[in-house]
């Protein structure tokens, strides 16, 4: 018999002193609670927790060091119809793991019924095929890392999978490739570098499993977004072990990036649980406490409440589950040093009866507590219940993913008639969406493409999603891309189409860095990264979904164009502007902002509204970005016109007045088809000079000295 002492309520989870370890669960709805240690062999001894106190049952057991593996049994009502799942022949993974190994494999035992018939109770014991938590030491030899802090108006966001990034890196050695050792390798960092990336936004780190069906069907979770544990990195992303290595591995991947300046931000699914719905599989929460940790359904509590279309939703309005959701944000903040969150459906998050609230509790409790709110904060602003599309609704301290950006630039640069008025709000920072709740251009996370839909390279070459892949008939996906094939399905070889894409990828991009706010990249997409069609490789952890590192002397031209406009961002603070455009006229001076027509006037409401319109230029006043630097001192730039044109055919604009600047010259053109080779300075254009545009295509045009 092993020794066990009372141990302490707090901290939740396995927590090793030097000594030996405590152990921690909670559970309202549970009996007895049984802790179980398996040895290298598979055997397994059970140890009732000796203590309970406030719900939670705990134990100290000397001796228990790192790399022990571990799980749970716990004892109370099975009882469906009042919401309780509790059976001694589940063993449980703990919620608060810091490391788990090995993996689900799918058996009827991880259910609580009969394939053959879900009425029957099926209480085998789940062991076997279930994974285990494992004692981790926490001690990492951080250095002198230090967060590098970067503010939002400087930021340039490089959206990334762990494992799609680096699987095909040939500097990357094959070991590592897929892991997070791969993303700390110096060939990757120094390309995120070279891109002029400040922050790598990680799609889920958080210990997942692939659903059941989807592992029937012969694929696999590749994206990870259906967690299983939230504070414990997914464990077949390390290249050193699963026994603890994976925490000490995620951590030196995280000191590299900061290193090199880059902040680290994890896309993280608070949201709901890989238990799925009520024919889901028990493998932690459902049969710890399910009416704590879930919303259930109030004319029926068998059922589930489902906000996400995943099954489940969990349970913001109990105090355990909110504590389960701080508790790991603050330990991937102190303890790992992530730099910030994109909470995935964060809709879901505020719901606490059913409409989505500003003011809900999980707001709350992120507004005052003194280390998450610190961090950047980033909303997907959407999930799929009821009024759950609430971009621009969320609170001062947050940023959100700005989908109507996103639909907004495709639809302008696809032709779409009526879109000059919001492609100009969308350029200008949304301050229709952000201005009314007292935060800044910053709150808009701008981006064309992510991970969910199209690449950039398939977004000018497909008119329809390609799923088949998918093995759902192409049903899966969105119908919704917003996207144009410039002529022709798929691969061509025709010059003009080949053309004409490189052309729509370069003025997507080009909008992507001079729109106020925060630019996101699709990581790939500056090399052209194709998934041949597919909008919805969830599924696809092969060649469909990896960054294909070959395309980097191909697609040569296009990683130096984007990274030309990285530097340009960086260079002229009058793209990332930290107030809104005031469009006033300051005693004196031209103003901030001016909308143009290709005539050279300024434009009426007659121009806004005409649906035909796919042309204007834009004034940037470089005198009158009217905000302080880190120091107090006033900011100030060159002044710069944008020349936009989405015809489909030339044309021509005129120059603005001498008001707006004495002369012009090109700093940029889409148009260009090798826009990466060194020029001659560019010839001065006096005021009322006529400058071709080609169709579909933008201009910059910097002022040769300040009005």
């Amino acid at each position: 018999m092993r020794e066990v002492w009372p141990g302490e309520p707090y901290p939740l989870g396995a927590t090793w002193d030097g000594v030996g370890t405590s152990f921690s669960l909670f559970s309202e709805v549970a009996d007895r609670v049984e802790l179980c240690l398996f040895d290298d062999a598979g055997e397994e001894t059970r140890i009732d927790l000796p203590e309970v106190d406030g719900f939670v049952w705990h134990g100290y057991l000397p001796g228990v060091m790192p790399g022990q593996r571990y799980g749970y049994r716990v004892h109370g009502p099975y009882d469906p119809a009042a919401g309780h799942h509790c059976d001694p022949g589940k063993l449980l993974l703990d919620p608060y793991a810091k490391a788990i190994e090995g993996e689900v494999r799918w058996d009827q035992s991880l259910f609580a019924y009969q394939f053959t018939d879900p009425s029957k109770r099926n209480s085998d014991d789940s062991a076997p095929y279930m994974p285990k938590n494992v004692v981790i030491n926490p001690f990492f030899d951080w250095g002198d890392d230090r967060p590098p802090r970067t503010p939002y108006h400087e930021t340039v966001i490089y959206e990334a999978h762990v494992r799609g990034l680096t699987m095909r890196h040939p500097e990357v050695p094959e070991e590592q490739r897929g892991t997070y050792a791969g993303l700390a390798h110096p060939a990757v960092i120094e390309h995120l570098v070279g891109l002029g990336v400040t922050a790598v936004e990680l799609m889920p780190v958080h210990q997942f499993v692939p659903e059941h069906a989807m592992v029937a069907r012969g694929l696999t979770n590749y994206w990870g977004y259906n967690t299983i544990s939230f504070l414990a990195p997914h464990n077949t992303y390390s290249s050193s072990g699963q026994r603890g290595q994976q925490v000490l591995e995620f951590k030196a991947m995280v000191k590299a990036l900061h290193q090199a300046g880059i902040e680290v931000i994890l896309d993280v699914v608070y949201n709901h649980t890989a238990e799925g719905d009520h024919m889901g599989p028990t493998l932690a929460y459902r049969g710890i406490d399910n009416a704590s940790y879930y919303r259930l359904l109030d004319t029926d509590k068998r059922l589930l409440l489902d906000y996400t279309g995943c099954g489940n939703s969990l349970n913001v309005r109990s105090p355990h589950a909110l504590q389960l959701i701080m508790d790991s944000l603050r330990y991937w903040v102190m303890e790992m040093h992530v730099d910030g969150f994109r909470f995935d459906l964060a809709a879901a998050l505020a719901r606490e009866l059913h409409d989505v609230d500003r003011l809900s509790a999980f707001f709350d409790l992120i507004q005052q507590d003194p280390v998450i709110s610190q961090v950047k904060l980033i909303a997907e602003p959407w999930d799929v219940g009821p009024g759950g599309y609430q971009v621009g609704n969320f609170p001062p301290l947050w940023t959100e993913w700005n989908g109507k950006y996103r639909d907004s630039v495709r639809d302008f640069w696809r032709g779409s008639p009526s879109g000059l008025p919001e492609f100009a709000s969308r350029l200008a920072g949304s301050s229709d969406l952000y201005a009314t709740s007292g935060r800044r251009p910053v709150a808009s996370i701008n981006f064309v493409t992510c991970h969910d839909g199209f690449t950039l390279a398939d977004l000018v070459s497909y008119d329809h999603k390609h799923n088949e892949a998918n093995a759902e008939n192409n049903r899966d996906g969105t119908d919704d891309n917003r996207s144009w094939n410039c002529g022709a399905e798929g691969p061509v070889e025709d010059p003009a189409i080949v053309g004409l894409r490189r052309r729509q990828r370069r003025n997507f991009l080009t909008t992507l860095f001079v729109s106020q706010g925060v630019p996101m990249l699709l990581h790939g997409d500056e090399i052209g990264r194709t998934q041949r069609g597919n909008n919805n490789a969830y599924c696809q952890d092969n060649e469909v979904s990896w960054v294909d590192w070959s395309l980097l002397r191909p697609e040569s031209e296009l990683l130096d164009f984007v990274r030309t406009l990285a530097r340009f961002r960086r260079e002229h603070p009058v793209f990332r502007r930290r107030r809104f455009f005031l469009g006033r006229v300051p005693e004196g001076d031209v103003r901030d902002i001016v909308w143009l027509t290709p005539s050279g006037k300024e434009m009426t409401s007659g121009d806004w509204h005409s649906g035909f319109g796919k042309a204007m230029a834009v004034f940037l006043n470089g005198e009158a970005i009217s905000e302080p630097g880190p120091r107090g001192e006033r900011i100030t730039d060159d002044s710069f016109l944008l020349l936009v044109n989405a015809h489909h055919e030339n044309v021509t604009f005129a120059l603005p007045g001498p008001e707006f600047g004495p002369g012009w010259q090109a700093v940029l053109d889409t148009a260009d088809e090798h826009p990466g080779q060194r020029r001659s300075p560019a010839e001065v254009r006096r005021p009322g000079a006529l400058i071709a545009a080609t169709s579909r295509s933008m201009q910059i045009l910097r002022s040769t000295a300040r009005p």
